[in-house]
């Protein structure tokens, strides 16, 4: 993974490597203590399978009850959702780990389906009300989206994504489309079985359009999956697409310019998205 896409992730304690053990405690509260823990990576996240339980570290308590509460009884029409799992006392989150029902899979070149997920994603989501967590949010993620929707402004490194922000920044027209709780890093965290079913682990929260969601992840499959430039064409029926994609790639310019491992070089990848949409705005 890129240093570009690994600044889509939260920020937060680091997951485990392979020296490191599940704690015994959190096995026991979990109901699977007598269940040899196999590390797994999930979604491109260090894991445990612990016979039909995932146990995985999250580097956000908060946000990790909200997604469990809101996947509980969540029901998405072809797609395949890891169902949370509580401790013996109630909580979805002990001592910084949450747990779910194993699902099997692994991410696919698949960026059309995953795309569709999305869509499917998001219409099951879209009466979720806006979480509160999201008030007081003040994160590289939380900054990075509200720049590229023009609601502040950032200093960015010009050499690595500031200069093309800038550029492409003054493109930006009036949208009418309906922000609600969607999850915005789907590109490489949907896994597909052998029969190409999609599941999702979690949620990682936004309050805007679904059509910008999956616009990020045509930004980031162009820039970072090898995607075919059809891929633009294929979902051009989404409201508004040209502005959905022109926000998702300001959004990932804005998080590349501030990664420590962003470089020159490793902003190829968005220099060519950015090419790709540019003769659409």
């Amino acid at each position: 993974m890129t240093a570009a896409h690994t600044a889509s992730a939260d920020p937060g304690p680091r997951a485990p490597g392979a020296g490191e053990a599940l704690p015994q405690h959190v096995r026991t509260a979990f109901g699977v203590a007598d269940a040899p823990p196999r590390p797994v990576a999930w979604a491109g996240q260090r894991a445990w399978q612990c016979g039909e339980a995932l146990i995985r570290p999250v580097s956000d308590n908060a946000v990790a009850a909200w997604s469990a509460g809101v996947l509980e009884n969540l029901t998405v029409e072809g797609v395949r959702l890891a169902r949370p799992l509580r401790s013996s006392d109630g909580r979805w989150v002990v001592a910084g780990w949450a747990a779910c029902r194993f699902l099997p899979g692994s991410a696919e070149p698949r960026h059309d389906d995953v795309v569709a997920a999305a869509m499917r994603l998001h219409a099951a989501t879209a009466h979720v009300l806006r979480p509160r967590l999201l008030d007081d949010r003040d994160d590289v993620l939380s900054r990075s989206v509200s720049a590229a929707f023009g609601e502040r402004r950032l200093t960015l490194d010009p050499a690595t994504g500031g200069d093309l922000f800038s550029e492409l920044g003054a493109y930006r027209r009036p949208v009418k489309l309906v922000p609600q709780v969607v999850h915005g890093e789907l590109f490489g965290a949907v896994l597909f079985d052998s029969d190409g079913s999609p599941a999702v682990l979690d949620l990682v929260p936004f309050w805007r359009p679904a059509e910008w969601a999956a616009a990020v992840v045509v930004i980031d499959a162009l820039a970072w999956g090898n995607a075919d430039a059809g891929i633009l064409e294929r979902w051009s029926h989404l409201a508004e697409w040209p502005q959905a994609l022109l926000r998702a790639l300001l959004y990932r310019l804005a998080l590349h310019a501030q990664h420590p491992e962003g470089t020159v070089r490793s902003l190829g990848g968005l220099e060519r998205a950015a090419g790709l949409i540019s003769a659409r705005l």
